[in-house]
């Protein structure tokens, strides 16, 4: 099956960096960047307000766990938001498509 690794990240341009290296590696299929989200977190003890911008990348479930080793590898954040939410279905030639162009 496949799945949707989320993370956020302060800076647009390593956003488009990391989307085009894990699309380039054929780690992912596909990245999404949506950018000017509104970030609320405690880090540190402290509340923290930031803009972000939300990456999703959809990979086959083969492929999450190099997946999420390399994007925090290239990521910047000490500790960035990794998050794998489970694809449950949607359109089969999509999802084949996700298949066909992860290796």
């Amino acid at each position: 099956m496949a799945s949707i690794i989320y993370s956020t990240i302060d800076d647009l341009k390593a956003a488009r960096r990391i989307a085009n290296t894990l699309v380039e590696e054929q780690l992912v299929a596909c990245v999404n960047i949506v950018p000017g989200i509104e970030s609320f977190y405690r880090w540190k003890g402290k509340i923290e307000i930031e803009q972000e911008n939300l990456i999703l990348a959809k990979t086959v479930d083969e492929n999450i766990e190099k997946t999420i080793a390399r994007l925090k590898a290239i990521h910047p954040y000490e500790v960035p938001d990794i998050i794998v939410l489970p694809i449950a279905g949607g359109l089969e030639e999509y999802l084949n498509y996700i298949k066909n162009e992860t290796s």
